[in-house]
């Protein structure tokens, strides 16, 4: 049975060279939209996507509101992230959100197809942006990802904070009154303790823990 998509991206050109790729490729194409809302207002209850591919960056509502609203509204529908930039706050932020993959959308058709086909299979897609292991614990509410005795200090605990802003290392050394050397520390200290390898594991770990 062929996966049911949506595609909601602004970029219309982009979008309909997309829809037929995947059509080719033996996939049903529901509809399309141009922004958040109108991806709501087409919505049908009745026949509920698989995968929605949501762009970040759209007027009137953008892929982080939409979708958080789909999360909350149907949890079951599973969205993949498609943008152009690997910032990792728009990868964290669309991860706390309820994304189940991000790709790239420079990224080549066989990644696209098979991050469809492995979250519509598995329920999510890891790639070299996202750490697959502590993605995996958030979605899947697995305690066992960290050791339990993992101790953390009220400086640590503030630097896990602050890796889930936009804030970059020497602003947070700036706000925590501390040099980017220490800033630096506590970044190697955490990464050692906790078995993560960056930024955005260290986000997703604050994520699961409650800290944000």
């Amino acid at each position: 049975m062929a996966i049911n998509l949506v595609l909601v991206d602004d970029h219309i050109l982009l979008r309909n060279g997309l829809a037929d790729l995947l059509k080719n490729k033996g996939y049903n194409i529901l509809f399309q939209a141009s922004n958040g809302k109108e991806f709501i207002d087409n919505l049908l209850p009745t026949h509920l996507p698989d995968v929605v591919l949501m762009d970040i960056n759209m007027p009137i509502m953008d892929g982080f509101e939409t979708t958080l609203w789909l999360t909350k509204n149907y949890p079951k529908i599973k969205t993949i992230a498609l943008s152009m930039y690997d910032a990792e706050t728009n990868i964290i932020k669309m991860i706390r959100n309820g994304a189940r993959g991000y790709v790239l959308k420079y990224a080549e058709a066989d990644e696209l197809t098979n991050a469809i086909d492995t979250i519509a299979k598995s329920g999510f897609y890891y790639s070299d942006l996202v750490n697959y292991k502590l993605v995996n614990s958030i979605i899947s509410n697995n305690p066992q990802i960290v050791p339990e005795e993992v101790f953390l200090s009220e400086k640590e605990v503030t630097f896990l904070k602050h890796c889930c802003t936009e804030l970059n290392y020497r602003e947070i050394a700036e706000l925590m009154c501390v040099s980017p050397k220490t800033a630096e520390n506590y970044r190697e200290q955490l990464c050692t303790k906790l078995n993560i390898h960056s930024r955005v594991g260290l986000a997703m770990y604050a994520v699961k823990s409650g800290l944000v």
